[in-house]
């Protein structure tokens, strides 16, 4: 698809799509099969997938039969994780009416508008507004909720505070603050010095747990990542009691 002009061609059906997944998982891992070090169970549950990641390259809630693709895979047993920069808010009312992902992100670049457009540079001219309107709608959700947070220093990495505002707003069970890597396109706009450290995103992941009365669980030094909890979220609790029992 054009990052820039609409798209306006016919969709592939969500059957299609499914099944040449799953042909290309197994085209791509058909090689280790022949390996006599891998394991012969993992390889043939390797070759019947179970977990889709909806995310990665462009805005999937584009696509116009997203909440069918969800229903047609939770039918199949497998789960689905949904990456959204929350510009499309119709599609999650969609999603709401017909079927929930398992796992619901929205990502979060910027704490204010001048921000948001400053960071993203959209070329949709509400999308500020539109996020707004998906991350009040995703507090409906009762699928597990992660706000997103790409952080790049001197450019979004500030005001925790106004963060902390949208975030109980959409009332999510996790915030995820990820440090910025100078990777693909960012390049031609970003520098290196714009990805903060993992004491730096630390120290922001401490002032915005303290506005949203969230708890700090993980962090990966190497994504540079720090994983914030709502205390009281059943996904966080449940985890929190497995955790204790094992």
């Amino acid at each position: 698809m054009n990052r820039v002009q609409p798209y306006d061609g016919e969709w592939d059906r969500p059957e299609e799509i499914l099944e040449r997944m799953i042909a290309e998982q197994r085209q791509l891992l058909s090689g280790f099969g022949g390996n006599p070090n891998v394991s012969r169970e993992r390889f043939s549950e390797a070759m019947e997938p179970k977990h889709i990641a909806i995310s990665l390259d462009g805005e999937p809630t584009l696509y116009p039969y997203l909440a069918e693709f969800i229903q047609l895979a939770s039918s199949r047993g497998m789960t689905t994780f949904l990456v959204t920069n929350g510009t499309m808010p119709e599609r999650l009312e969609e999603l709401l009416e017909k079927a929930q992902p398992t796992s619901l992100y929205i990502s979060l670049y910027g704490p204010d508008k001048e921000t948001h457009v400053k960071t993203c540079k959209p070329l949709i001219k509400d999308s500020w507004e539109r996020l707004l309107k998906s991350l009040e709608m995703m507090g409906r959700f009762s699928c597990r909720k992660i706000i997103r947070l790409t952080l790049v220093k001197d450019v979004n990495m500030h005001s925790p505070e106004k963060y902390g505002a949208l975030i109980r707003v959409a009332s999510p069970d996790f915030v995820e603050c990820k440090g910025y890597t100078h990777v693909g396109e960012s390049q031609l706009r970003l520098k290196r010095e714009n990805m903060p450290s993992l004491e730096e995103i630390n120290k922001f992941a401490a002032e915005l747990a303290a506005s949203i009365g969230f708890i700090k669980v993980a962090e990966d030094e190497v994504s540079r990542v720090v994983l914030l909890a709502n205390p009281s979220s059943p996904y966080y609790l449940e985890a929190a009691k497995q955790g204790s029992s094992a």
